[in-house]
């Protein structure tokens, strides 16, 4: 196995795309498809296999089926919707971002026939699948029983080596910190030998990792029920500028989990919890 860095927007380390035994693991956005297309070496992958379909992870998956046509495709049923029409995935992202084109390119649509829907105890290319939500309502995560390593998108965070710090992304609107715990735990239960994320790498220090996911989940979760934006922006740059000396690894870290977003989804979340307590 081996991760495929997409140099998105031309810098490093910000999403890898996992290639195992031919298989793709979350290809990236379709702005970095020749950056992936350049290290296959032009060969056709055996099959797509997504985590989640957030423009980063899966952006490229349409115009890379309409390359290969007989490319399979692999996600959860509540992403596949976003997969066979796009385009309000794509107006959504637009609400966020003003350099689209750039950031993501627009995703093509994938044909319903190439799709197959995978979820919890489901097993394919030797991957266990779990359901593991909490950034996504409809994030999967792989585990390769031959080698340990477990996939899991971005369930573990933003990890970006040679710093041992986690951000964790928090975007709207899907945000629910109680189920991303739940699949924080499900993942530990596999015992991997090691965690590969898109944004960035393969982690073998598996128990730090989860850990660190867990602490910073919690931590920022709480930060953004008790303070207000303003306070919250200015805490989770501090914290960084406190954990990350490395320029280039700063950079990296906050082009794959944009520091504007992470308030955003935190706060949906709350909430939305309100809401739900209230109503009942």
């Amino acid at each position: 196995m081996r991760v495929l860095d997409v140099k998105h927007m031309g810098r490093e380390r910000v999403i890898g795309c996992w290639e195992l035994d031919g298989v793709l693991i979350d290809p990236g956005p379709r702005s970095s498809e020749d950056t992936l297309i350049e290290a296959l070496g032009g060969e056709a992958p055996r099959a797509i296999v997504l985590t989640h379909i957030h423009l980063d992870h899966a952006g490229a998956t349409g115009s890379l089926v309409r390359r290969w046509p007989d490319t399979p495709v692999y996600v959860h049923e509540r992403g596949a919707p976003h997969l066979l029409d796009p385009g309000k995935l794509w107006a959504s992202a637009g609400r966020l971002w003003d350099d689209m084109d750039e950031r993501w390119g627009e995703p093509v649509p994938v044909p319903e026939s190439n799709i197959t829907l995978v979820g919890e105890g489901d097993r394919i290319f030797g991957m266990r699948v779990a359901y593991t939500p909490g950034h996504a309502s409809h994030h999967v995560s792989y585990l390769h029983e031959d080698s340990g390593w477990a996939f899991v998108g971005d369930v573990a965070g933003v990890r970006v080596p040679p710093v041992d710090h986690t951000l964790m992304p928090t975007p709207p609107p899907d945000i629910d910190v109680e189920a991303w715990m739940d699949s924080l735990a499900t993942v530990e239960s596999w015992s991997p030998q090691a965690i590969a994320v898109t944004h960035f790498g393969g982690h073998e220090d598996v128990g730090a990792t989860l850990e660190d996911a867990r602490r910073e989940l919690r931590r920022w979760a709480d930060a953004a029920r008790t303070e207000n934006q303003a306070e919250f922006d200015r805490q989770l740059h501090a914290d960084l500028a406190e954990h990350v000396h490395d320029e280039a690894v700063l950079a990296a870290i906050t082009q794959a989990s944009d520091p504007r977003l992470e308030y955003a989804g935190l706060e949906r979340y709350w909430s939305k919890l309100g809401n739900e307590r209230h109503a009942a």
